[in-house]
């Protein structure tokens, strides 16, 4: 099957294209940012994230040889966003991106399920994630996935409320 999603570890040589990935994934919001300085400052910051050595896992899905999305796991709120006051000591998925032109085939979920594997391995009874109403697509599809909301663990960054949600193992 041609079509088939894997998911796999991020390796050193994928990291350059996930950059790019994640540049492309998140274009759609560039809009939403009336400081370009604040946008071109977002845009360095998720590729840099890359290379995060907070980061525990970059997971990707391929379909062939081709990289159609990815995510990053952390182990704690301090790891994932130097907020320990969220104690949140379960594993947090960040920057989930999955690139335009391979929308709609299940990236997402795949990878998805994949960090709920993986946060069972670890004995963890929940995985978190963080978004904002910026992106209210990406909500509906945590939501319909089976992640609820859990305003304990929400934070303002500058003027955007960061909401949380939380799927339970």
């Amino acid at each position: 099957m041609t079509n088939q999603i894997i998911i796999d570890e991020i390796r050193e040589d994928e990291k350059e294209q996930v950059r790019n990935l994640l540049v492309k994934s998140y274009q759609q919001y560039e809009h939403s940012y009336k400081d370009p300085e604040v946008w071109k400052w977002y845009l360095e910051n998720i590729q840099a994230s890359v290379d995060n050595p907070d980061v525990d896992k970059i997971l990707v899905a391929k379909s062939n040889q081709d990289i159609l999305g990815s995510l990053q796991l952390f182990q704690s709120s301090e790891k994932a966003y130097a907020r320990p006051e969220l104690e949140i000591f379960s594993p947090i998925i960040r920057l989930l991106g999955v690139h335009p032109e391979a929308r709609g085939r299940g990236v997402a979920q795949e990878l998805l399920k994949a960090s709920v594997a993986y946060a069972k391995e670890l004995g963890a009874t929940s995985l978190y994630l963080h978004s904002s109403d910026k992106m209210h697509k990406a909500i509906r599809l945590y939501e319909w996935f089976g992640f609820k909301r859990d305003q304990t663990k929400e934070f303002q960054n500058q003027e955007i409320l960061v909401k949380c949600f939380r799927f339970d193992l």
